[in-house]
């Protein structure tokens, strides 16, 4: 348990279909779980948390992805290398660069909606983990985040102390680049209730009981047929930090249905 939770994680590329390079990183071995970040985050946020060191721990190959236009993958300026369902692709195009079929598949925010995406497109892994998103941010995905495109696209022109200011100093903060994390933003694809409503894999879907302006985690839970829903205490920013969350997570992971909520 020691050596796999302090060893650090190596630092590996691949190439999307498209010819984008994209970075992940890995920590510790056995049964692969993929964790996908949230927007304007990196894969480098599940080691902050320590959920991926805890998770390595356990026996498992956590391999932690950093998004097109995040991070160390590519980020281009181009609106043509951010076509529609881009991340999703790339989210599938990794499990393909490492030969994944017998896996678990997991994301926050709009990491979680990346990987409801792939289970709709046909992804399978064993179990799955939602977080920090409800239903119609995956369902509505397309258009969303005018507040963002207004602080991306007008950088450096906001009062000190605005909540623009404010996410302005989160992107400078984590190394962002402006003009890619807006282009993200072109890549949104909605996905059909009915398509989540056909995917078998037993999902985790949680967030903080004071998250509730991302939709509703009750009724994404409800719609997917292997659904399980966890509240833990918390708003949107700190619910991964929660106390005894990890454990929750593992204990998932370790065998459906044996979390008890």
């Amino acid at each position: 348990m020691g050596s796999a939770a302090a060893s650090a994680p190596s630092r590996h590329t691949f190439h999307a279909v498209d010819g984008v390079r994209l970075a992940y990183r890995e920590l510790g071995t056995g049964r692969p779980l993929v964790l996908l970040h949230g927007y304007l985050l990196t894969g480098e946020i599940w080691l902050r948390t320590g959920i991926a060191q805890r998770l390595a721990a356990d026996g498992r190959r956590l391999i932690l992805p950093d998004l097109r236009g995040h991070g160390d993958s590519g980020r281009p300026h181009d609106p043509a290398d951010y076509p529609r369902d881009a991340l999703s692709t790339d989210g599938l195009a990794l499990l393909a660069h490492l030969g994944l079929r017998d896996y678990d598949l997991g994301g926050y925010s709009l990491g979680g909606r990346i990987a409801a995406r792939m289970m709709a497109l046909g992804a399978r892994p064993g179990r799955a983990l939602i977080g920090g998103t409800g239903l119609d941010p995956i369902v509505h995905a397309e258009g969303r985040g005018d507040d963002y495109r207004r602080v991306l696209g007008n950088f450096g022109t906001f009062t000190a102390g605005s909540p623009e200011a404010q996410m302005e100093g989160w992107v400078t903060a984590a190394g962002g680049d402006p003009i890619a994390l807006m282009r993200v933003l072109d890549t949104f694809v909605d996905t059909p209730p009915r398509d989540l409503a056909r995917v078998p894999v037993p999902t985790l879907v949680f967030a903080g009981d004071a998250d509730t302006s991302r939709g509703s985690v009750e009724d994404l839970a409800a719609l997917l047929p292997h659904g399980r829903l966890l509240r833990v205490p918390g708003d949107h920013f700190d619910a991964l930090q929660t106390p005894g969350l990890i454990e929750k997570l593992a204990e998932f992971l370790a065998g459906w249905p044996a979390l008890r909520c």
